[in-house]
């Protein structure tokens, strides 16, 4: 994106140069469509009157002068374009500084939904009002996702003619990852939410798991979509910095701390290049039950641990002054304790007593000599 124009270059070899140019002017937004890049959005702002557009156009060298689908909205000061996986629909979140009807305090945002055959021009049909917090298109680009709504926030599943397919109900959510094989969903709320998440499975349209990460500032899945990673990152966050790894179940497989973490990335790899995404589960399921269990260095203090699940009653409390008399009372009556028994000064007492006993007896005069 340069001044009023958007320049195209031959991603096989740049040393051609631009190729083309489309003038737009105004432009403040791009986006190029994926798998494959045979479009290009253009978003143009709010000025004098005219309202906010987002313009589709072809990325051909010979259909490029006029847009193919637009649409326009006034009260918009910034958009996220979010283009679906075959290139034939894309998502706008509109978004405004400014809330007129002083619901939110960050003002307020719509879903509009652009189809590049012309079939579909309009906003997506949201069942909760209050602002759209994330939406992500699945690995198809059959259906999409959207965390929607003032909390606690709603989560839909769509189609590509915006029709409801499946709720994922409510809760502190602001956040939502489609794995890379479009099976499992995270449902999360990050930020400034205490980090819940629920995992879900797409194809059986059923929860499997739910946990929390708190304090995450990002989050993906890895490129089999077995694992999905949560990272604590510097600078937004300057203490507790880690990452957690968690199975599709929701359960803790992997965490490391660290003293200063930047960034947190997967290994880049093509999703294709992995089987089936059920074998690699049932694979990794078989894993962990034929591994051989390590010995606990701490084994044989286990029986003196009480169980997490058994709830101790605290004890009394006795003030200090209570304590002290315990103790001399103790040592007054021979020391006897239920729980730690006789202290040493009351069996040197008690010795003691037995000598003096004895010494008395043997003083005591006989009754022959009497």
């Amino acid at each position: 994106m340069a001044t009023n124009e958007i320049q195209f270059f031959d991603g096989k070899d740049f040393s051609k140069g631009i190729i083309c140019r489309l003038r737009i002017p105004s432009v403040a937004a791009i986006e190029l469509s994926k798998a494959p890049g045979s479009h290009v959005a253009a978003y143009v702002a709010e000025s004098k009157g005219i309202p906010a557009s987002v313009q589709i156009f072809s990325s051909s060298k010979d259909a490029q002068a006029q847009p193919i689908a637009r649409r326009s909205f006034f009260r918009c000061s910034t958009v996220q374009l979010h283009w679906n996986i075959g290139s034939s629909g894309l998502l706008i979140v509109a978004q405004s500084d400014v809330d007129k009807t002083n619901q939110s305090y960050y003002g307020e945002s719509k879903l509009n939904y652009l189809t590049t055959d012309g079939r579909h021009d309009g906003l997506v049909p949201l069942r909760k009002e209050g602002p759209v917090h994330d939406v992500q298109w699945s690995s198809s680009g059959m259906e999409f996702a959207v965390v929607y709504g003032f909390m606690p926030a709603q989560a839909t599943i769509y189609d590509r003619k915006c029709n409801p397919l499946l709720e994922l109900g409510t809760g502190p959510y602001n956040t939502i990852r489609w794995n890379p094989k479009g099976k499992f969903i995270c449902l999360a709320g990050f930020g400034n939410l205490p980090g819940d998440m629920a995992f879900w499975d797409y194809s059986e349209k059923k929860l499997l798991g739910s946990t929390k990460a708190e304090c995450s500032v990002s989050s993906e899945w890895s490129p089999d979509g077995c694992y999905f990673m949560t990272a604590t990152t510097a600078p937004r966050l300057q203490i507790d910095n880690g990452i957690k790894i968690f199975h599709v179940n929701g359960s803790l497989c992997f965490q490391k701390m660290f003293d200063k973490l930047y960034q947190a990335e997967w290994k880049p790899v093509a999703p294709e290049k992995f089987g089936d995404i059920a074998d690699l589960i049932k694979s990794i399921d078989t894993l962990k039950i034929n591994q051989p269990k390590q010995q606990d260095p701490k084994s044989s203090q286990a029986s003196t641990k009480i169980p997490a699940n058994v709830v101790q009653k605290p004890a009394a409390y006795r003030p200090p002054h209570a304590k002290n008399t315990a103790a001399v009372q103790a040592e007054l009556f021979g020391g006897i304790s239920s729980s730690q028994g006789p202290s040493k000064n009351a069996l040197r007492n008690q010795k003691r007593r037995e000598k003096q006993k004895e010494k008395k007896a043997a003083e005591a005069p006989s009754p022959n000599n009497s």
